[in-house]
């Protein structure tokens, strides 16, 4: 199950953790839509078990975000910790 992103989605996140509505390569803005893609397919996945290509493509992803969030603790740790903050994962 693939999941989309509208463009009115990416237009709310961008605006809430890019520097300004266009800024979609930003490595916040890339954590926040990853962080949203993941929750939907988790939702996904609490409905359908046995998706277990859904469940390939979320690890993958989690591992991206896990990489992107890396980065960012070594670029800046304070905007780091207040993006985990922000986003309610725990680390």
């Amino acid at each position: 199950m693939a999941v989309y992103y509208s463009k009115e989605k990416i237009a709310e996140i961008t605006t809430k953790y890019g520097e300004n509505p266009n800024d979609t390569g930003n490595t916040e803005v890339q954590v926040a839509l990853l962080t949203y893609r993941i929750e939907c397919l988790s939702d996904h996945l609490r409905k359908f078990k046995k998706d277990h290509s859904t469940r390939r493509a979320l690890l993958t992803m989690v591992g991206q975000r896990k990489s992107f969030l890396s980065y960012y603790a070594k670029k800046d740790i304070y905007k780091y910790r207040a993006l985990i903050e922000k986003l309610g994962l725990r680390k």
